[in-house]
């Protein structure tokens, strides 16, 4: 049940982190919050009422509320970890309901998996829809930059540039045309003039949608 709180908690204050995109000096009133999360508004109100004991928002009776510097970070977090599954998503060969879907990949996001994913996906700024992916935690954000000019995807190497294949994202049918022709993980590959080269000596084309889902260690 821990879990299932945590995730409704979480849900709350990314929803106030919504708000606060708009306007950020705005007290949310319960009934909105109720209204955007489908639940009754009493709900809304001892939710509320439970997260201002927890330090995590501001909330005063009959007004409204607002996150704290503790929640305003953790709602930042979790949009931030939404909206990079949104991207994820828009770039695999997915066709369900991409915001329902990372609404429930967003609590499976920890940490690692973040810093992960912002690699994999190149430090997206924007989600598909155009929105402001927010950045992430500090001490994220000094381990992304650490890693970004290591891992790579190979979308965004230049001609001259090579590295190991470290990472797939890609069909069982993609997966295995690469392999027919010896690219696989652990392969080192050279980009030279628009065209891909393994260390065999196989060159071979890769669209720009596929390259995006592979990432190497430059």
């Amino acid at each position: 049940m821990g879990g299932h709180f945590q995730e409704f908690e979480d849900e709350y204050l990314e929803t106030m982190y919504s708000y606060y995109e708009r306007d950020s000096e705005l007290l949310v009133r319960t009934g909105e919050l109720a209204s955007a999360l489908g639940v009754s508004p009493a709900s809304a109100t001892e939710m509320i009422q439970r997260l201002a004991s927890k330090g995590l928002v501001n909330y005063i009776p009959y007004k409204g509320a607002s996150l704290t510097e503790l929640g305003l970070s953790l709602g930042k977090q979790m949009k931030r970890r939404h909206r990079l599954a949104e991207v994820l998503l828009d770039k695999l060969p997915f066709f369900g309901n991409v915001h329902q879907t990372a609404c429930r990949l967003e609590h499976a996001i920890d940490d690692d998996l973040e810093i992960a994913l912002s690699l994999l996906l190149d430090q997206p700024n924007v989600d598909p829809s155009g929105r402001e992916i927010p950045p992430a935690r500090d001490d994220l954000a000094a381990i992304i930059e650490t890693h970004a000019n290591v891992l790579r995807p190979m979308s965004a190497v230049s001609d001259g540039g090579e590295g190991e294949i470290r990472m797939m994202i890609i069909s069982e049918t993609g997966s295995n045309s690469l392999s027919e022709i010896g690219v696989t993980i652990g392969t080192r590959v050279m980009k030279d003039n628009g065209r891909w080269q393994t260390s065999e000596g196989v060159f071979f084309e890769m669209s720009e949608n596929l390259a995006e889902k592979i990432l190497l260690r430059c």
